[in-house]
């Protein structure tokens, strides 16, 4: 099963990850704040993910690790 880690202190809530996932299993987290004030992404259904690592690719600051 894939896994996906995201480092929610560094993550600046661009969506970019959110906008490019192929099952749709990312989003923004609207309750939480990371510590630079950001609503940081996270994946509500690690199950489903498929581990393409296109959330990964597209991040511009390097916060997301996948793993198959």
């Amino acid at each position: 099963m894939a896994k996906v880690e995201f480092r929610e202190e560094r993550c600046k809530g661009c969506g970019l990850c959110v906008s490019v996932c192929p099952k749709k299993i990312i989003s923004l987290k609207t309750t939480e704040l990371n510590i630079k004030g950001y609503h940081p992404a996270g994946v509500e259904e690690m199950d489903k993910c498929i581990g393409c690592s296109m959330c990964a690719t597209i991040c511009p600051d390097n916060v997301i690790e996948v793993w198959k």
